[in-house]
């Protein structure tokens, strides 16, 4: 009987060990990668140097962003997974009524001045001229708004909604009179 519970002591040491021994491993490997902020993307390899841009908006990724130098505008949206769609399960959205605007934002601290510089287009269309050579730099901020015109549904939605209010508040103030 001591034997087993010797036995069993000794079984029970060595798997708490060995959890102990992985737990470090894995600690060990995540602490070899880059640990930097919940939204900070490095893109860039170690050494290279980079390029610091804020992605905001209607984006699939938004964060820092933290790319090799000479990065164009259009493979950082790639990197930030591309414009964000408009989608649900129940409804298919028409790509062709959809426009996207980009807005780079730079900000000169020496000359106290802000320079915006921006692209529009719908999703049919070719990029504008421009963007696909548009070298992002360091501390811009590029924003990317999706836009669609509203479509019946969304009128629908925003009607329903008030006349279910609407007909709720009378029903409450119905039974609260005590008819």
């Amino acid at each position: 009987m001591q034997k087993t519970i010797q036995l069993l002591l000794a079984i029970l040491i060595i798997s708490i060990l060995s959890v102990k021994t992985r737990a470090q491993q894995s600690q060990l490997n995540v602490s070899q990668q880059f640990r930097l902020a919940e939204r900070v993307v490095r893109i860039a390899e170690p050494g290279e140097l980079v390029d610091s841009v804020s992605v905001w908006g209607d984006i699939g990724s938004s964060g820092l962003y933290l790319v090799p130098k000479g990065t164009s505008l259009a493979k950082l949206l790639s990197y930030s997974l591309g414009p964000r769609t408009l989608r649900d399960n129940q409804t298919q959205i028409d790509w062709s009524k959809m426009r996207v605007e980009i807005y780079i934002h730079e900000h000169d601290t020496e000359k106290s001045s802000d320079k915006v510089d921006s692209f529009k287009y719908r999703f049919e269309e070719n990029f504008p001229p421009g963007m696909w050579s548009y070298l992002v730099t360091n501390n811009q901020t590029v924003t990317v708004l999706v836009k669609r015109k509203p479509s019946f549904r969304d009128y629908l939605t925003i009607f329903a909604t008030t006349i279910s209010a609407v007909a709720s508040t009378v029903i409450l103030l119905e039974r609260l009179a005590g008819k």
